[in-house]
């Protein structure tokens, strides 16, 4: 069976740089910060206070009032990037309700609600609960609210691979299209902030006090954020139908659970991953001018990320360009991989790298092109996505420009 090229025509996202891929990629290439003083709950407690929050998303912007008191954080976020995704395809929504459409969430926590039920649970006891929390709290609830918005029939799942969930929802939606068992779908991650997820990675002591600086030497951690990012692939026959704006062509990707530690990927599982992914795309090394690096600023995993990338292309991994948007956002969790896609998709189009920011210190185990502190303008052919997860869930995603032939 001949498999179908599959391209992506629509983006949404809502970030803390920016919402809408507008106003997003105008923050990252200009290297703008969206880290800021937590506001969602008392950080007295805690060492760290900022995180990659997103202060100006209003959800009634994208769906009405009545339905949103219904819908989670982690929802209201997905539905509203799936919103910008398709109007940016120029795809109204009854032209695509009755295709065989699919929805592929990828997420970290699930949805706030959850968290929140048990707070209640804790403080005022177990009758207290909210009822409508308790219906908001289930995971799958993102990508069938989704479905349910947007009237789609098709298959929607949810994928809680963590860190790399966004990039792992991505590819099994993009293998479906390739296959022909899905005319398109609609891929990505999301998550909204959690004071879990900050409390957890603090105890850890996996968090930067104030600033993400992936690669450089005196590096402190990561930082947590929220987000969603969604991508609408479709066929390029479709694509070219309707003459659509084609932002980059899937070519393939990799994905591996190789267990090594659970706070950081193993450089062997990174290199196989990435290995798979170029295989998947029948892409050669050579071809490939930019990584887009899952870069979190935590010391064992920049390092061992960079290890691997010198593993795969040799003495050639210093003329790629390797870069962290994680550095602009914080950490979005299962949404990280997913808007980093994305961010993929506007660079092969428009042959701009987003830079590092925060990088002071060259670090000699980090020894790669970082594009620290301000983008660079490069043609870039082919992109690598990385995003890695606790307990060895590695993905790895090749967008490449789109061609004709």
């Amino acid at each position: 069976m001949n498999e179908r090229r599959v391209v992506v025509t629509g983006l949404g996202v809502v970030s803390s740089v920016g919402i809408g891929k507008d106003e997003f990629w105008k923050s990252i290439i200009s290297g703008k910060s969206g880290i800021s003083k937590v506001d969602s709950f008392d950080t007295n407690e805690f060492r760290c206070h900022y995180a990659g929050e997103i202060n100006n998303f209003d959800p009634q912007d994208f769906i009405p009032r009545r339905k949103v008191q219904f819908l989670g954080r982690t929802s209201q976020l997905a539905i509203a990037a799936t919103s910008l995704a398709l109007k940016d395809a120029r795809l109204p929504v009854k032209d695509i309700s009755n295709k065989r459409t699919g929805v592929f969430i990828g997420t970290t926590m699930g949805e706030r609600p959850l968290e929140e039920s048990i707070n209640e649970w804790v403080i005022k006891g177990a009758d207290k609960i909210s009822k409508t929390k308790i219906l908001q709290s289930s995971a799958n609830n993102i990508s069938a609210n989704i479905s349910i918005y947007f009237k789609f029939h098709g298959p929607n799942y949810m994928i809680p691979t963590a860190c790399a969930a966004g990039n792992y929802a991505i590819g099994y939606g993009f293998d479906l299209v390739r296959k022909g068992d899905l005319d398109c779908a609609v891929v990505g991650g999301a998550d909204a902030f959690s004071k879990v997820a900050f409390s957890g990675f603090h105890r850890i002591y996996a968090m930067a006090p104030e600033k993400c600086q992936p690669f450089d030497k005196n590096r402190k951690g990561m930082m947590v954020g929220e987000g969603a990012g969604i991508l609408f692939l479709e066929t390029i026959e479709s694509a070219l139908r309707r003459d659509a704006t084609i932002y980059a062509e899937i070519g393939g990707y990799g994905l591996s659970c190789d267990a090594y530690h659970m706070t950081a990927s193993d450089p062997d599982g990174i290199e196989k991953v990435m290995m798979k992914a170029l295989k998947d795309a029948q892409i050669q090394k050579e071809e490939v001018d930019y990584i887009s690096a899952h870069g979190t600023g935590t010391s064992g995993n920049d390092k061992n990320e960079c290890a691997a990338i010198k593993k795969v292309f040799k003495e050639k991994y210093k003329t790629i360009s390797v870069s962290s948007i994680k550095s602009m956002l914080g950490h979005p969790m299962g949404a990280g991989s997913a808007i980093e896609a994305l961010a993929c998709c506007l660079t092969v189009k428009e042959n701009i790298i987003p830079p590092t920011i925060n990088y002071e210190t060259p670090d000699p185990n980090c020894d790669i092109d970082c594009v620290p502190n301000k983008a660079k303008i490069k043609r870039v052919r082919v992109a690598l996505n990385n995003g890695f997860a606790f307990g060895g869930n590695n993905s790895c995603l090749v967008i490449r420009k789109y061609h004709e032939t």
